[in-house]
């Protein structure tokens, strides 16, 4: 079964080709057909497959060369391995889930066939990015899911805001995947290859912990991380990313695109484990994202971008892991987070399409008696983020805290708690604004979800059973499923020491701690707090997300906006000045070689013409007198001689000719009646021929 990894990616792979090719002429509104069997027999694969490897097998296998340059050689080839079989299995079944949701929330769009190619697309290149054995296919995976997000956030590209966020998206993500770059020159060079299989074993055995080539490199690749996974600075992009149809956030930026920073970021801890620096940092700076993140959601009012800033807020916390070394816990966060995620952004997309495409929380309000099914299934999805028990956010995010606590890192460790609070503050305050209360927009059409076809709201309930149960596979780092299974393969850090109370203290302090945030949230919502006078220049910091698109504009594009004009005025003064007095140059030497020519050339050309036209007007004399007079004799004579030669032709080759004629007609006149066409006469003429034969022969015997 391991040997059949390669059709995993190719299924999606084949839907691409075939809605690529027919989708927009021929299979059109049908295109979910091809697309949706695509992504679950990949998913049913993935699921097999993972069975083999929870069996304890392996596998590391090359399909073909892929560039072979000197000692530059690198293959196409997948590794299948615990940590990539979580991703796949995570990858697979969100990505199935999206594709059955899809079918429903996308009917009737003109872009039916094209979504749903961008989406068997990206899972293509998702999965060739988890699998890959090399960096530089994970490289080109990498690239691969860039390039869907832009396509998919742009998808309704006559918005304006569409296309922006799509370029917003796509150019922000280019300066981490320079740093991504940059990691991987330094990984060739240093080491001579880019397989995970010699890479890790070479950094093991050739640098020192914290030596500053091991330093640059996890550097570099972190930044890589920084891009994709949405952390500060670069987390600008995804709040805006929310341009595209729900399902493919729900595929985005819970499951799939965003964490593949984490991804790789846990891949490489060979060689985080070697640059302590680096991994302090890493720390560092996914606590200070989930804390800002976590700030920026509690005041705004679109249902999407809240959901974002929440992502935005989760990946800070598995940063803030990975960087204690505690790679099976941030995994397992990934793990857990995917599916409660991804469960509210389906359950908003819900909400969205009942309102006819209303975003605004504040124009929402007591939709949940009309939307029970969904109203439950954000419900749930609300409170695992905000880490209530025994919800799957519970075990994983406790977990987090706890690691940062043990092992001494108290800032971070207090960060993530506050992080924590507000996050169980917004994702309360998100449910209530949306479905308690009185509705607060204009007339409506709620779409009876208990209604809705079984493509709508299965993947709901599905996912909301997956963000209830899969928290108790990891319930403690020392006993859980999970981290066993990804254990003996991932490097841990050891914590430091701690009492059995002072820790069970700590697990449960976050509880606390999001018990107290939605209790806040309720008060608010209750008493219908007016935050933003309250709050005044707090709340609007805030809501204007800490001007950071501001400071980007000033810096960057403002900036760049002032050499292009510094370059145009230079142009325009320099170049352009230098340009013109050329041109006036030439037009003047121009102007000197025109009159010369018409004066002295000209001149001489026309004396030259008349001498020619007189010697011309001779010779033509000489011509009529002497030569056409020739002509004219020699014409005459052939003319007589043509005559008598036509008279002799007439009367003897004519002749001659018609005589033929004569003899080949006769001929043809007994031959005629020898071939009549009649079979039976062709049967007397052999009987005769053979009576003739047989009588000779008798005779002359």
């Amino acid at each position: 079964m391991l040997d059949l990894i390669w059709l995993v990616p190719a299924f999606p792979l084949m839907g691409v080709v075939i809605n690529g090719l027919f989708g927009q002429r021929h299979i059109r509104d049908r295109a979910h057909l091809v697309a949706v069997p695509a992504a679950g027999l990949s998913c049913l694969l993935a699921l097999l497959i993972s069975l083999q490897v929870l069996s304890g097998k392996t596998l590391d296998v090359n399909l073909y060369p892929w560039i072979v340059a000197g000692n530059l050689q690198v293959p196409v080839g997948f590794l299948v391995d615990p940590l990539a079989t979580v991703m796949m299995v995570t990858v697979t079944v969100v990505a199935f889930l999206v594709h059955v949701y899809s079918v429903r929330y996308m009917h009737g769009d003109p872009g039916y066939a094209r979504y749903f190619t961008y989406l068997n697309l990206f899972l293509f290149a998702m999965l060739v990015l988890v699998l890959a054995n090399n960096y530089l296919l994970m490289f080109l995976g990498w690239e691969g899911v860039g390039l869907c997000s832009y396509l998919l956030i742009g998808f309704w590209y006559e918005r304006k805001s569409a296309t922006d966020a799509g370029n917003k998206a796509f150019i922000v993500n280019r300066v981490g995947d320079a740093g991504f770059l940059l990691g991987l020159f330094l990984i060739w060079t240093t080491f001579g290859s880019l397989r995970f299989a010699e890479v890790f074993p070479r950094a093991e055995q050739g640098l020192e912990p914290g030596s500053t080539l091991a330093t640059l490199i996890t550097l570099a690749l972190f930044v890589g991380a920084i891009g994709k996974s949405a952390q500060f600075p670069l987390f600008v992009w995804l709040p805006d990313a929310m341009e595209g149809p729900m399902p493919t956030s729900a595929l985005f930026y819970a499951a799939t695109m965003v964490t593949a920073g984490i991804y790789m970021v846990v891949r490489s801890s060979p060689l985080f484990s070697l640059a302590p620096e680096t991994s302090n940092l890493v720390a560092t700076v996914g606590a200070v994202t989930a804390i800002l993140a976590a700030t920026i959601g509690c005041v705004q009012s679109n249902i999407k971008q809240i959901l974002a800033y929440s992502t935005i807020t989760q990946l800070g916390l598995m940063f803030l892991v990975a960087g204690l070394g505690a790679y099976a816990t941030a995994m397992f966060h990934l793990f857990t987070h995917a599916f409660f995620k991804s469960l509210l952004f389906l359950s908003a997309g819900s909400v969205i399409q009942a309102l006819h495409g209303e975003h605004d929380v504040r124009r929402m309000g007591g939709l949940a008696p009309q939307m029970r099914v969904t109203a439950y299934a954000f419900l749930i999805g609300a409170l695992a983020s905000a880490g209530v028990f025994p919800l799957a956010g519970f075990w994983s995010q406790g977990q987090i805290l706890l690691a940062a606590f043990n092992r001494g890192y108290y800032f971070v460790w207090l960060l993530g708690l506050s992080a924590a609070f507000l996050t169980a503050f917004y994702m309360c305050r998100l449910y209530l604004l949306t479905f308690s209360g009185r509705f607060r927009g204009d007339a409506y059409h709620v779409h009876y979800l208990r209604k809705a076809p079984a493509n709508l709201w299965i993947p709901l309930v599905i996912l909301a059973l997956f963000s209830l149960m899969t928290g108790f596979v990891g319930v403690t780092p020392e006993h859980g499923v999970f981290h066993n299974f990804l254990g003996q393969y991932l490097p841990e850090e050891s914590a430091q020491g701690a009492n059995v109370p002072l820790r069970l203290s700590v697990a449960l302090l976050p509880l606390g701690v999001a018990s107290v945030g939605m209790g806040l949230a309720y008060l608010s919502y209750a008493q219908w707090w007016d935050l933003p006078g309250r709050f005044g220049t707090l709340y609007v910091v805030l809501f204007r997300r800490y001007f950071v698109d501001e400071i980007y504009d000033a810096v960057f594009l403002d900036r760049f906006r002032r050499c292009c004009r510094l370059l145009w005025r230079m142009d325009r003064t320099l170049i352009d000045a230098a340009v013109n007095r050329v041109v006036a140059l030439v037009v003047a030497t121009s102007t000197i070689s025109s009159r010369i020519d018409e004066r002295v050339v000209d001149g001489a050309v026309n004396r030259v013409g008349a001498f020619v036209a007189g010697t011309s007007k001779i010779s033509w004399q000489v011509d009529d007198a002497v030569i056409d007079g020739a002509v004219n004799t020699v014409g005459a004579f052939v003319l007589g001689t043509s005559d008598i030669s036509w008279k002799a032709d007439q009367k003897v080759v004519d002749r001659g000719v018609d005589l033929l004629a004569e003899l080949s007609q006769g001929l043809s006149d007994i031959l005629r009646r020898v071939q009549t066409g009649l079979i039976q006469n062709y049967f007397i003429v052999m009987a005769l021929g053979i009576l003739l034969i047989a009588g000779f022969f008798l005779a002359f015997r």
